[in-house]
Formats: C-alpha cells, structure tokens, sequence
C-alpha cells in the first residue's frame, strides 16, 4: 500500500481510522451527557470543526483558542482567542453547563500550566470531560508512529521531519523540533493528580488504553 493511500484510510478521509475514533468519542460523549443538546458548553482549545461533526450538538458553544478566530462564526457558537490556562474574567464568568476538552492537555506547556488547565476545567462548571492521548499506548498518536514519545527529542524531531503520517506534516527542523517539544503524553498517575475528584474514563483500542478521559457529571 503506498504512503498516500495509507495516509488516507490513517488520517485524511471521512472514513479514516482517526475519524472513525472521533466519532465514536462523540457518541460516548452524548451517552454520557444526554442533556447535551440543551447545554452551553465551553471547549477549551478547540475548534469548531469538532461541533460541525458531532453526534449531538450543544444548544451553544464557546470555542477558546490561541489561534485567530475564523472569519465566519455559525450563530449558535462564539470563538474567543484567550490561553485556556489564563482566562479573561469575562470568559471565567460563564456561565457554563459543561467543559470539553479533547487532546488538548498534552499540549498545554509543562505541569505548571497543566495544574492551571485542570483548574480552570474544574472552575468553570460542575461537569467536565477532558480527553488525553494515553502515553503507554504503542502507536504515538499525533505522528501515527510506532514507541515515537520513547524517542530521545533529537530522534523525535528525525521521525517528525520524515514521517509521513503525521497531522501536521513539516520538513522544517525548528517547525517539528517546536511540535515535539509541545507534545508531552500523560499517563494515569498524571490524570488522577489534576482531576482528583473526577471519574476516569479509558478508551481502549484492540484492547489496550488508548486515552484517558477525566469526567465529571455533577451528581
């Protein structure tokens, strides 16, 4: 099978195996939160993309993000550029039904900023579901590559630069050396300590942990 076609059915198509992981990720959600087409939820690092494709819709979203807002906004959504780990006061108001987060955590900054993260998670409403790659898993899930996060950082960059399954594909040394750097992979102890209070979900895959997902559904 060549690159392209494996990339494809991997990571590029409706059908991917990728996309197939988010949707099924989107009906759990929805099984856990039936309530969800009613509620204002606030996504912490995401996109609007995740909310066009899923099984259910919240009756309003708010969408926080470093990254530039797109130029057209759907009328049952607000995109706001703020650090998820520093929110503005008006943003930390809500208010909010429930938090959502989805592979975000890993890419926050280090510990401190992860600590600041699960805190504003745990601040902003009485439910949340904050989703993680799972580091133990043998396939690297950002780079679709085989042990990569066990990797030294010179050998990770190497794989990024050439690899060709990856998201983000990049040939530039400073590009994969700043995308290695920014992705930490967390294990359970690492969950348990920033959500201690939380439920912990596990998505498994052929059997094996795949992410780890920190709930809380306010019963």
């Amino acid at each position: 099978m060549g690159t392209n076609r494996l990339r494809y059915r991997l990571v590029d198509s409706d059908q991917s195996w990728s996309a197939r992981r988010r949707r099924h990720r989107s009906d759990w959600l929805a099984r856990t939160f039936p309530e969800i087409g009613d509620m204002h939820v606030v996504d912490l690092g995401g996109r609007l993309g995740t909310w066009h494709r899923a099984t259910v819709r919240p009756a309003r979203v708010t969408v926080v993000n470093l990254e530039q807002p797109p130029a057209v906004v759907p009328d049952w959504a607000d995109v706001v550029q703020a650090d998820a780990c520093d929110l503005p006061a008006h943003l930390a108001k809500g208010p909010y039904d429930l938090v959502f987060s989805n592979s975000v955590l890993e890419h926050v900054g280090g510990h401190e900023r992860r600590l600041r993260f699960a805190a504003t998670a745990r601040a902003l409403a009485d439910r949340h579901w904050v989703q993680t790659p799972y580091r133990y898993f043998p396939i690297e899930p950002h780079w679709i590559a085989p042990g990569m996060q066990f990797l030294p950082v010179r050998l990770r960059t190497a794989l990024a630069r050439r690899w060709p399954l990856g998201h983000k594909p990049t040939r530039s040394h400073d590009a994969a050396i700043h995308q290695v750097l920014w992705t930490e992979l967390l294990d359970r102890s690492q969950m348990r300590h920033y959500f201690p209070e939380s439920g912990m979900l596990v998505e498994r895959v052929f059997g094996l942990p795949k992410s780890l997902i920190a709930v809380r559904t306010g019963e």
